[in-house]
């Protein structure tokens, strides 16, 4: 089918479970814009592809965060919402449950290859109805073996249910450089700290101290992909220091955020634009 290149409408999307093929793919592009999907739902399994972009999806009560050249995984059945801002190029897959028993189970974000992002690109220009048994049939089957070997990213948030709870995830997100103490944030939420603890822990598996790390990791790779520095990211994030904060990052990726962004780009652009 066509890119979508004019901003699109809810309706502008095809539904995927009206096209009676096991592997559908379209693409999208805008120069800039916002792109906003409530929470939706569809037989069919996802898999988000972004090359220009951030997108960040609410899955299973879950926050995912999209970088460019990563992918969101989002099985059959999962509610979901996405949104997405600024110069945008994305694609996506749909497979029938029936073809996907050997993918996730559970959503995740996927690290794409070269090759997987060019069959993406390749499978966008079928139409949606292609002939059945010929070479898109057979591209279909390779893509999904590519899908199978991506690796898994760290760019899941846990969110909690709890409403007092959701405020605080917003209040942090608004404000990530306000380096409040847990303590801080409790009483901002008129909760004591023991009572804060555990209701994280019970709706995130997580504690404060592990869940406000992960939201600062997410929230720096996508500041890094859409060109911010080191130094200024840090200081938006509350760290006294840019060495600090390579200092966390080293500890949570085994290497320096510079590195780790140079090795994502040296991948992304090694199979070509």
């Amino acid at each position: 089918m066509p890119i979508l290149n004019t901003h699109p409408k809810p309706a502008d999307f095809p539904n995927p479970d009206d096209v009676p093929r096991p592997v559908m793919v379209y693409g999208m592009t805008l120069a800039t814009g916002v792109i906003e999907l409530s929470h939706h739902a569809h037989r069919k399994a996802q898999l988000l592809l972004t090359l220009r972009g951030v997108f960040t999806c609410e899955v299973d009560s879950g926050l995912w965060l999209v970088p460019p050249h990563c992918a969101i995984w989002m099985p059959g059945g999962a509610l979901h919402a996405i949104k997405a801002s600024g110069p945008i190029e994305g694609y996506n897959v749909f497979i029938d449950p029936a073809m996907a028993t050997s993918l996730p189970s559970t959503c995740c974000t996927l690290s794409v290859s070269p090759l997987l992002r060019e069959l993406l690109i390749r499978a966008a220009s079928f139409p949606l109805e292609y002939p059945e048994g010929g070479h898109e049939s057979r591209l279909g089957t390779l893509l999904l073996d590519e899908i199978e070997a991506a690796p898994v990213e760290r760019l899941h948030l846990p969110m909690p249910r709890d409403d007092r709870l959701r405020r605080i995830v917003e209040a942090m997100m608004a404000d990530p450089a306000d380096r409040g103490t847990m303590e801080t944030w409790a009483r901002r939420a008129g909760l004591s700290e023991r009572t804060l603890a555990r209701i994280l822990a019970r709706e995130t598996g997580m504690s404060f101290g592990r869940w406000r790390q992960q939201l600062t990791i997410m929230l720096a790779l996508q500041w890094m992909a859409a060109g911010a520095s080191i130094q200024s990211v840090a200081l938006d994030l509350g760290y006294e220091s840019a060495g600090s904060f390579v200092t966390m990052f080293k500890k949570v990726f085994g290497t320096s955020p510079g590195r780790y962004m140079a090795e994502r780009r040296a991948g992304a652009a090694s199979g070509g634009d």
